[in-house]
């Protein structure tokens, strides 16, 4: 489910064109999660949209099973990212923070893990509010030269505040 190699990078040191074409990759794959975050707390469309592949799926029940919610599955990138933004814009300001990401590469799909901790306030009475420091898996895919999220699952290890005043 996660990744737990015991190394970063899978290229021969020696191998500098390769090595440089994996760093490359991980960055862009980094950057997909950082879309992803980012898209989310700036209330921006087009820079949400751009994490996902068409096709992708983002699963929250895991998360959001902590506090007995039971969200549905999310498929598609404009079901995503309408349902995502409708729920947070000018409701819930949010703030992502992303660290300890793994990742590997296997051709023109990629595996992610990452810690995300995401705070969630009330516009309206910022005393309410959520946070959460949730486990992230994500597989992705190339999209010409960036990558793009297929599928994102979210656990939830710890939350701190009132998570179905934010998520309903």
């Amino acid at each position: 489910m996660y990744v737990t190699r015991d190394r970063a990078l899978t290229t021969p040191a020696h191998d500098t064109s390769a090595a440089l074409r994996e760093l490359r990759d991980r960055a862009e794959i980094t950057d997909a999660l950082y879309r992803f975050g980012l898209g989310q707390d700036l209330k921006d469309k087009e820079l949400f949209a751009s994490a996902f592949a068409v096709d992708a799926e983002l699963d929250f029940r895991p998360a959001a099973s902590k506090w007995g919610a039971k969200p549905p599955l999310m498929s598609g990138r404009n079901t995503i990212v309408t349902t995502i933004l409708a729920l947070f814009t000018g409701r819930v300001d949010t703030t992502h923070q992303v660290t300890n990401t793994r990742i590997t590469v296997d051709g023109d799909t990629a595996r992610l893990t990452a810690l995300v901790e995401a705070q969630h306030l009330l516009i309206a009475d910022p005393a309410t509010h959520a946070l959460l420091k949730n486990p992230y898996d994500v597989d992705l895919v190339r999209d010409g030269d960036r990558w793009v999220i297929r599928r994102l699952r979210i656990d939830n290890t710890w939350y701190a505040g009132q998570p179905t005043a934010i998520f309903g």
